[in-house]
């Protein structure tokens, strides 16, 4: 992508922050949004794409959570980068999340730079970005927006919440949060709360994007910059994390970058090298430092047992929720002891649950990927759920 290009897209994606493409619901000084720090949002905006047909008992809503770098562009064309969406393999007619059958909402988490009020969004007390003068947020600040936009549309109880990663912590707040207007939920590769070894890659990225010459204490919207290097670098580590070694290995090994031989210099000699410089530099045309910051925070804040005693099963005391639980064996991220101990919790609470840990040498991101163990998964609990529900089932 040329230089012109890149700067297109950045400038595409930076439009979106306050005027989104897609739906959005402004909620004003009457309809404040109270955070888990105790600060209030007032006034505040949610970003949302919808696909297929509300039905008239408003009953077959399932609402979709996005992963950290993801938004609400889950199965149509990304309005700045031209892409896919980043869940069509799972989202539209006929597939997993049967848009023929199931209304579908996937909504810009808060502190996202989609639409969603995030750092990068107009301060209104200011008129300036709000960068770091934005209150942190939380998982559970995510999924109580996300409750106001359900509100909004008018639905009382949703089919389903699902999830991956992120959007699976996410998944997991509804049920404990909302437990009456969850009938279903799917969360995938995810965990009960962040682990210290998790944490401690947020740290380094979001380090990576402060120590950044060009970040100005969060401030570089105003300065006409962008801390483009130490977001990459931050994306680059990351980016590591969501593959197993196998994935990294039968992908690229130890296979050279153009050349037959090495180049004894700092190039990029390897072809994995190669791919993770692309994936720093792509992800930076797209995506706000800040909300690099404020989003990979809220992940780290997240233990769901903290909130309830320290008892992860009080989370789900009494829940009708049905659940299926998801993991991949090569997911090192979210290893499946994680989703383990989500199960363990739902059968002390007496929930209704399945499991399932796909084998796959895919790592964290095969949530994303064709697997078709995991779409066989996703499109049986929906059908006997369907099926629980009153909802019509797939021919």
């Amino acid at each position: 992508m040329t230089k012109h290009a890149k700067a297109r897209v950045f400038d595409l994606a930076r439009r979106e922050t306050d005027e989104p493409s897609s739906l959005v619901v402004r909620f004003g000084v009457e309809q404040p949004l109270r955070l888990m720090s105790g600060a209030v949002l007032a006034p505040w905006q949610c970003a949302y794409q919808t696909y297929g047909t509300l039905n008239a008992a408003r009953s077959n809503a399932i609402l979709i959570c996005h992963a950290l770098t993801g938004d609400q562009h889950v199965a149509n064309v990304h309005p700045a980068t031209g892409k896919p969406g980043w869940w069509q393999t799972m989202v539209g007619p006929g597939k997993a999340f049967d848009t023929d059958r199931y209304f579908v909402i996937c909504a810009n988490v808060l502190g996202g730079c989609m639409g969603t009020t995030g750092p990068s969004s107009t301060n209104p007390a200011t008129g300036k970005p709000w960068a770091l003068d934005l209150p942190v947020v939380t998982i559970r600040d995510m999924v109580n927006a996300q409750a106001k936009l359900i509100d909004h549309l008018g639905i009382d109880t949703l089919f389903a919440v699902a999830g991956g990663s992120m959007g699976g912590m996410q998944v997991l707040e509804w049920a404990a949060s909302y437990p009456d207007r969850v009938f279903s939920a799917l969360p995938i590769a995810s965990a009960a709360r962040h682990s210290a070894q998790n944490i401690a890659f947020g740290e380094v990225g979001r380090q990576a994007v402060m120590a950044d010459p060009e970040w100005h204490g969060g401030r570089y919207i105003e300065a006409g910059t962008r801390p483009e290097k130490g977001l990459a670098v931050a994306r680059m580590g990351g980016h590591i994390t969501y593959l197993s070694e196998a994935a990294l290995h039968n992908k690229f090994g130890r296979r050279l970058q153009n050349r037959t031989t090495p180049g004894f210099s700092f190039d990029a000699d390897f072809q994995v090298e190669s791919y993770l410089r692309h994936q720093g530099l792509s992800f930076v045309e797209r995506f706000d430092a800040n909300s690099y910051l404020y989003v990979t925070r809220a992940m780290d804040y997240f233990d769901l047992a903290a909130d309830h005693g320290g008892i992860l099963a009080q989370a789900f005391r009494g829940t009708r929720t049905r659940f299926c639980v998801v993991s991949f064996n090569s997911d090192w991220l979210f290893p499946t002891s994680e989703s383990r101990q989500i199960v363990k919790a739902l059968n002390a609470a007496a929930a209704s649950v399945s499991f399932v840990e796909i084998e796959t040498d895919k790592g964290h991101d095969a949530f994303l990927l064709d697997v078709p163990e995991f779409e066989a998964t996703l499109r049986g609990f929906l059908d006997a759920a369907a099926k629980a529900r009153g909802l019509p089932v797939a021919a």
